[in-house]
């Protein structure tokens, strides 16, 4: 198997600041670290179905001089990727006994990893702009929507998604896949996992329970039922997903909310999964959901798998346990990519009265942001830091990593806290990979809409 992967084995100078623990209880989904992942439900279908909720990209932006007292100077990386061997996670007898074996591949297809600089398009939208923008600049692949929170976004045959109407086509996957491939575009297809209320509204068999067997409401979810994760059904429904997408011509797949819900259910009930000391961990129930797929997509189909995860994982592993997203063991479950919402705007400021903010800011590495959307390029590049170190201390990490940047101005945030992100902003998120010794990104723009000048020329051969 030829894996290209970006492992940085962290080397930093004995001088750097120790990592500051994080003194603020971060709320995932609230006012604390709005550490979204892409395609946060709006309630809308759109052309670009994945709107992120008071995500806009139009409106006035301040316009604010940056305070150099938080300006971190420009690093120079000391680390090189040196790719290992991934070992298989330990055995649970808890995990076992309650998910079974996991499945073995009946065959293991080689694959190459693909090295991607990636724009989001949601359900295919903007076409032959992206077109453009690729046959003359770095960008050389795309994230679509296979299925969204709000169903599915191409015409789908798979039985579960039939039998509940959840199918809403938007555009013509092969048409599209077709006129991707004729400019050698990667095709990418985001499945949003586990943020289903729709299917677990038709099915409160799948959705997460309390004792009694009622479906929980969650409050920062839109007060809308969550699938549950630990739900084998669930598990194989996504799965059927990606593989009918894998059949019509789409080049990897890239799982999105494969995480428990943020915040508490709206009756304050407790939820179930089964009698205390029989029941594996959130964490190891995104894992073994994560090599589930593997073996069906990349193992057996040869098809490069991928997750998104909320960035706090990286800094926090408290806040991941919380929703079952877990830095140091996501590189040890044989995935090919992992990418990290790193979203300036989503991080603590030290606004009052305002749901974004929580009157102190957020700590990243040594340096504390009252205003972090001001600084795209320090806030990606510490983020990755420190990403890396929990990584280091993971022997046998290896998994590619390419994060979502910020490609939107966050109009949403109070006056001062935000600038118009536009193709500097995005360039300079784009030096903080490079920086941190990774060479993949993804920009996320819930219109789809991305300036030509943020990229590099292509280079002809």
């Amino acid at each position: 198997m030829n894996k290209a992967k970006t492992i940085p084995a962290l080397i930093r100078p004995a001088a750097r600041v120790a990592i500051i623990l994080l003194t603020v209880s971060f709320l995932l989904a609230g006012c604390n670290l709005q550490l979204a992942i892409p395609g946060q439900e709006t309630g809308t279908a759109t052309a670009t179905s994945g709107a992120q909720a008071g995500q806009s990209t139009e409106g006035p932006a301040a316009s604010v001089t940056l305070p150099p007292e938080t300006a971190a100077p420009t690093p120079t990386p000391t680390f090189v990727p040196t790719p290992t061997p991934v070992p298989p996670l330990p055995a649970d007898p808890v995990v076992e006994t309650y998910f079974g074996p996991l499945p073995t591949a009946s065959q293991v297809v080689s694959y190459e990893h693909n090295e991607i600089r990636a724009l989001y398009l949601g359900a295919a939208a903007n076409l032959d702009s992206t077109i453009r923008l690729a046959r003359e600049t770095e960008v050389n692949a795309v994230v679509i929507d296979l299925k969204e929170s709000n169903g599915v976004k191409y015409k789908s045959e798979v039985p579960l998604a039939i039998e509940n109407d959840l199918v809403h086509p938007l555009y013509n996957l092969p048409a599209v896949v077709e006129k991707l491939h004729a400019e050698g575009i990667i095709v990418i297809g985001r499945i949003v996992c586990f943020k289903d209320p729709y299917l677990a509204e038709a099915r409160p068999d799948l959705a997460i329970q309390d004792k009694n067997g009622n479906a929980l409401l969650y409050k920062l979810e839109g007060k809308k039922p969550f699938v549950n994760p630990y739900n084998q059904d669930v598990w194989q429904y996504n799965v059927d997903i990606a593989k009918e997408a894998i059949a019509i011509g789409v080049d990897e797949i890239q799982f999105d909310y494969v995480r428990f819900p943020t915040g508490g259910t709206t009756t304050g009930a407790t939820p179930y999964f089964g009698e205390e000391g029989t029941v594996p961990t959130k964490v190891q129930a995104i894992n073994r959901f994560l090599q589930f797929a593997r073996v069906q997509i990349q193992d057996e189909l040869g098809i490069p798998l991928g997750a998104d995860v909320f960035a706090i994982v990286m800094i926090s592993r408290g806040d991941g346990n919380r929703i079952g997203q877990d830095w140091a063991s996501l590189g040890l479950l044989g995935l090919d990519r992992v990418s990290p919402m790193i979203y300036p705007s989503h991080y603590a400021n030290n606004s009052s009265g305002h749901y974004t903010g929580n009157g102190v800011g957020q700590q990243v590495g040594d340096t504390l942001y009252t205003k972090p959307d001001l600084y795209p390029y320090d806030v990606m590049y510490k983020t990755l830091i420190e990403g890396q170190e929990a990584a280091a201390a993971a022997p046998g990490y290896n998994v590619a990593i390419a994060p979502y940047l910020q490609a939107f101005t966050a109009s949403y945030l109070p006056d001062g806290y935000y600038m118009t992100y536009g193709a500097q902003e995005i360039r300079e998120q784009i030096r903080a990979v490079e920086d941190a010794g990774y060479t993949e990104w993804v920009l996320w723009n819930s219109r789809a809409s991305y300036p030509a000048e943020a990229f590099r020329p292509k280079i002809s051969d």
